[in-house]
């Protein structure tokens, strides 16, 4: 879990605290720091507390949004750490069009994970 920069901090429109992910999901706050553990959600310390907080994009009608976990072990896997993984997610890409985070929650992760995977190349 890493502090972001302000550039970075500005590509997420929104963030969520782990309470705040763990009320979204219907789950105690121990099993959000578990996701983030396993690598299945991502948090980094924000805001002048340092509040872990996830990306409100990754949480969608009540789960973790389709197809993010696999995507994030992809980056994971290309040696991304969770800065680089949060600016790639939330970086424009004119060949999507829009973010990877955004076609991820609009259900054309196959698209996102194929770019993650070109990445390694």
């Amino acid at each position: 879990m890493t502090e972001i920069d302000a550039k970075i901090d500005a590509l997420v429109p929104a963030w969520l605290t782990l309470p705040d992910v763990a009320e979204r999901l219907g789950v105690e706050v121990t099993r959000v720091r578990q996701l983030v553990k396993e690598g299945q959600l991502i948090a980094v310390r924000r805001g002048e507390n340092r509040v872990l907080q996830v990306p409100a994009a990754f949480i969608d009608g009540g789960k973790i949004v389709k197809g993010l976990t696999g995507t994030l072990t992809l980056l994971r896997d290309d040696g991304f750490t969770v800065e680089e993984m949060i600016e790639w997610l939330f970086t424009a890409d004119p060949t999507l069009p829009g973010t990877p985070a955004q076609a991820l929650r609009e259900n054309r992760g196959t698209e996102v994970k194929r770019r993650a995977q070109a990445l390694a190349i």
